[in-house]
């Protein structure tokens, strides 16, 4: 009987830190979700570690409800990595076939990739992934796999996505010390982009919009490749903020006002429609307008999707993806925000769930 096979995941959020654990089914290769966890994150702040001890606590309470849960003990872990000290930069290499008879080798392919990361990277940045998007093979452009083909010069386009070293090794120091090895480290809107993205949306065109806590992640697809990656230093928390201040109240009732009173939209909001703040905190006296606080999340989300659009334009993609948008993130999930990207964003837009996966646990199909 072959061995079982076992697979966990750990995402360190800004306000979350989740754990999954899933099961390969061999006969299928699909994986088959066990076990998830969900705790609030401490000392993280905007994707980065900002208080180890804090962040080690978090990570091991969540790895022990995980494992609880599933009786099955994670040794180690693929983990999400954010923030917005991650960037990307496009790159080019260059190589000579190494065979006489002009057949390229596995080798071949590897060594293309490889002289493409010969750039130059600041001391304070660390490789964290190397995308091939398209191969040359003298001078015939727009090949995807030139395994098996003949030529004397092979040249690759690669996207090269790029991580502050402190916040690595921070990162990885506080993974290790709550008590699991580190598989590998992974982009979050790559990883998420996996899990979300259908194939054919990658070959049209598609970006994907990760609307965390205190970071937005991006992610643009085109041709099946990864074409441009950023991560945006806002989300979320700070709409929680903005109502915080407008209408004079702690941040904990703020985020109890947008999660249950919430909308993308003012014109969608009655006029008088009115919140009691006493049933949210016994502390507050005071009732506010709906559209009010419609109109607080409405600027904020107007800043954020003008930033999304900057970065579109910055690779000539605005408005001409032809997949659309696909939002995941817990922002994703406020009231009115499909209608308020389509029209900002002018894309198609739809809200991402997890693709190839089986399970028995509702809150797996949670954006």
């Amino acid at each position: 009987m072959p061995k079982e096979i076992y697979l966990a995941g750990l995402d360190i959020g800004t306000a979350n830190i989740r754990v999954v654990q899933a099961k390969l089914l061999q006969e299928t290769g699909e994986l088959s979700v066990i076990g998830i966890s969900e705790v609030p994150a401490a000392g993280i702040r905007r994707g980065v570690i900002v208080d180890i001890e804090e962040a080690v606590s978090s990570i091991s309470t969540a790895l022990e409800r995980c494992e609880r849960m599933t009786g099955v003990p994670i040794i180690s872990a693929n983990v999400a990595i954010s923030g917005n000290h991650i960037s990307s930069i496009a790159s080019h290499g260059v190589i000579a076939v190494s065979r006489a008879d002009g057949e390229i080798s596995e080798a071949d392919v590897v060594r293309a990739v490889d002289a493409s990361q010969a750039i130059s990277i600041p001391p304070n940045k660390e490789v964290l992934h190397v995308f091939p998007k398209t191969f040359t093979l003298d001078g015939q452009t727009g090949i995807k796999d030139p395994l098996g083909m003949t030529g004397i010069r092979l040249e690759v386009d690669s996207l090269i996505v790029q991580a502050g070293l402190p916040f690595v090794r921070n990162l990885s120091r506080a993974v290790m010390q709550g008590g699991i090895e580190l598989e590998d480290l992974v982009l979050s809107t790559c990883a998420a982009s996996e899990s979300v993205l259908s194939k054919r949306q990658k070959d049209l065109g598609a970006v994907l919009l990760d609307l965390g806590a205190g970071t937005t992640g991006l992610a643009v697809y085109e041709e099946g490749d990864l074409l441009h990656t950023a991560v945006l230093p806002v989300g979320s928390i700070h709409i929680t903020n903005d109502i915080a201040i407008g209408l004079r109240i702690s941040i904990e009732t703020a985020e109890k006002v947008k999660v249950s009173f919430g909308h993308a939209s003012p014109k969608e909001v009655g006029k008088n429609e009115e919140i009691d703040l006493s049933k949210l905190d016994s502390e507050e006296t005071q009732n506010t307008s709906r559209q009010y606080v419609a109109e607080i999340i409405e600027a904020r989300l107007e800043e954020i999707f003008k930033m999304v659009n900057d970065e579109l334009k910055s690779i000539d993609r605005a408005g001409k993806l032809p997949s659309g948008a696909v939002l995941t993130g817990g922002g994703s999930k406020l009231p009115g925000i499909l209608e308020f990207a389509k029209k900002e964003l002018k894309l198609p837009v739809s809200l991402g769930r997890p693709q190839n996966v089986s399970t028995v646990i509702d809150r797996v199909d949670d954006p």
